[in-house]
């Protein structure tokens, strides 16, 4: 059975994207050590090159040649749309990055980035090479990796006091990130709807189950 999974690019290639994908989690490591205010300036200068560049492979022919012949192997289909213009995957996650830093308490941030850098990358390689079953809009295979993948981060990122609570705050966040991330595909890039959709489910439930409590992280600089 052919996996139902099948993206825009060769397998081989994805993998490598998804390398490069990876590095992306120096941003929420880095982001826990240094104040937020800080984060803000270097994520806004960041996106602003990002933007930059991807509209110049857009306008300007000499750059967009030389951008496409190392780089647009790892680049879907959407992506080289020259009519619609649309920005890749990297820019994305540099937008996401910013208006997240911007709308969310550190803690929501780090939880959140964390699982879109792994979890989403973990959905993409096993959907695509497993994929057998459709769920939703994609496989069930990969919104299955998303999730259990999405577990394993929360088990790890840094929390406020470490009661149980919190912990099974994280797993539906990384219930409502994998379907999110499943759904998102034609209407919605999954580098902004799962970050974005994983800290307002986390937010909404530390209201609801730990009300007046401090979203600060301990030994965090703010």
């Amino acid at each position: 059975m052919t996996p139902i999974d099948q993206g825009t690019i060769h397998y081989r290639d994805e993998v490598v994207r998804k390398l490069i994908h990876l590095c992306s989690l120096s941003i929420p490591i880095i982001y826990y050590f240094i104040p937020r205010s800080d984060s803000i300036i270097i994520l806004s200068i960041l996106t602003a090159l990002a933007i930059f560049l991807d509209l110049s492979r857009h306008f300007n022919p000499g750059f967009g040649r030389f951008f496409h012949k190392f780089f647009g192997f790892l680049l879907r289909k959407h992506e080289v749309d020259h009519n619609k213009k649309n920005f890749n995957g990297a820019t994305y996650v540099f937008i996401s990055a910013l208006i997240c830093a911007i709308i969310f308490p550190k803690i929501f941030f780090i939880t959140a980035f964390s699982i879109l850098i792994i979890s989403d990358s973990m959905a993409a390689l096993i959907g695509r090479k497993f994929g057998k079953h459709k769920f939703l809009s994609k496989s069930l295979e990969g919104t299955v990796a998303f999730f259990i993948s999405a577990c394993i981060v929360v088990m790890f990122t840094p929390k406020l006091s470490g009661i149980a609570v919190e912990y099974y705050i994280g797993i539906i966040a990384s219930a409502v990130g994998a379907i999110v991330e499943n759904i998102s595909f034609g209407f919605a890039d999954d580098n902004l709807s799962i970050p974005i959709s994983i800290g307002l489910t986390m937010w909404i439930l530390y209201i609801i189950m730990l009300p007046g409590v401090k979203l600060i992280l301990p030994h965090s600089t703010f």
